[in-house]
């Protein structure tokens, strides 16, 4: 029976190609998880499926697989991002370990006027991205951009993607049922979900928001949410409406 183990392997992978683990990978596989050499594992490279690959050395140096056969065909999420200001940083973690669950495309960190860790280590939360994704059966892990400020990206907003703002001044807003918004059904992607900062957006924020022709504003019901649990409660509504739920 083959091993439960899966890794992310920068890629391409293809059978019968060795596979350079890292020195951190190689610990995990014999320090950690009691690998041996002739062992198997799943591997992915976020492009090209799951693959059976076989241990060939694993030290505390490093070590190497040999890549058998494909298992499973690669599955892409939807085309849905989520954008959210980063808080505190176990929760910003916990943030981008649910999307990657959750299926986002997308991972976008965005500075907006009351956010309060405006710096983020893009390499520590892109790792996170791979470990959620190796953890939870996934095939892809999504990018992790560089983070921006709202206007700068908002300048730059794609034409053909519908942009959904969590908007915490919709909480007593009734009009929010099986997957509507306060205004009408929750887009199709290719869209965006942005999460505002735990202070809420600013008022010259919410203006520009509701003035985009491509935005959409939403309520996420009557109480309002954490940053961290209103990012996983949009996308929960989006995937289960318009996503790959279903």
């Amino acid at each position: 029976m083959d091993s439960k183990v899966r890794l992310h392997i920068t890629g391409p992978l293809g059978a019968g190609q060795p596979a350079a683990l890292t020195r951190d990978q190689a610990h995990y596989l014999s320090g950690v998880m009691r690998l041996s050499p002739g062992d198997t594992l799943t591997v992915f490279d976020g492009a090209s499926g799951a693959w059976r690959a076989r241990i060939d050395t694993a030290s505390k140096r490093g070590g190497t697989l040999t890549v058998e056969e494909r298992v499973a065909a690669q599955r892409d999420p939807p085309d849905i991002w989520l954008v959210f200001a980063p808080i505190k940083k176990a929760r910003t973690d916990f943030i981008v370990e649910k999307a990657t669950e959750l299926g986002a495309a997308r991972i976008l960190p965005v500075a907006t006027r009351f956010t309060n860790s405006e710096r983020i280590r893009r390499d520590r939360l892109q790792a996170h991205a791979v470990e959620a994704a190796e953890q939870c059966g996934g095939t892809y892990v999504p990018e992790v951009a560089e983070i921006a400020t709202l206007g700068r990206l908002l300048d730059g907003w794609p034409d053909d993607r519908t942009l959904i703002f969590a908007d915490e001044a919709l909480s007593d807003d009734p009009a929010w049922s099986d997957g509507a918004g306060a205004d009408g059904p929750l887009p199709p992607a290719p869209a965006a979900i942005l999460i505002g900062p735990e202070g809420g957006f600013a008022t010259e924020e919410r203006k520009r928001l509701r003035g985009m022709d491509r935005a959409v504003a939403i309520s996420l019901g009557p109480r309002i949410l954490r940053a961290d649990t209103a990012a996983v409660a949009a996308l929960t509504l989006w995937q289960a409406a318009k996503g790959d739920w279903p």
